[in-house]
């Protein structure tokens, strides 16, 4: 049977950015987000046990790196669009990972990913030890997109 390793690490990340095409736009911010030369496999909302938070990681070009993340990209000039990420950490167990996108600002993100993330330890019965959020905004000029993430590496 083959096993898949378990990621060890992880850092939290969001940028947000202009581009000529929705896609360039969701390309430019992962660059700004410093993901941009990796391949995001998306993963959904589990923090393995005992991973070590490493904000200045460096992850390998071209990578398969396994990220949960949101984005949101408009066309609409004048909209101002949000994406957060938020990892809760439990001080004997696994933690979880939550994202979040849509149309408010970095602070209505932050307060929303941080609820959602103190519901997800409350359903699971887990005890909360903290909450690591990355948040930001951007007010569309022609095409934006923002984009948060917690990418996962071993």
């Amino acid at each position: 049977m083959l096993m898949l390793p378990v990621p060890k690490k992880f850092f939290i990340t969001a940028a947000a950015a202009e581009g000529k095409s929705k896609l360039t736009a969701f390309d430019n911010a992962l660059l700004k987000a410093g993901i941009g030369n990796v391949n995001l496999v998306r993963v959904s909302s589990i923090l393995p046990p005992e991973c070590e938070y490493a904000p200045d990681m460096k992850i390998p070009y071209g990578a398969l790196v396994p990220t949960a993340y949101g984005s949101i990209v408009s066309d609409i000039p004048g909209e101002t669009i949000a994406a957060a990420i938020a990892v809760g950490v439990s001080p004997d167990s696994f933690g979880v990972i939550m994202e979040l996108t849509g149309k408010f600002t970095k602070e209505e993100a932050e307060a929303r990913i941080t609820r959602m993330v103190q519901e997800a330890f409350e359903v699971r019965g887990m005890e909360l030890k903290e909450i690591k959020v990355q948040a930001v905004d951007h007010t569309v000029e022609t095409i934006g997109c923002a984009f948060a993430a917690a990418p996962l590496w071993y």
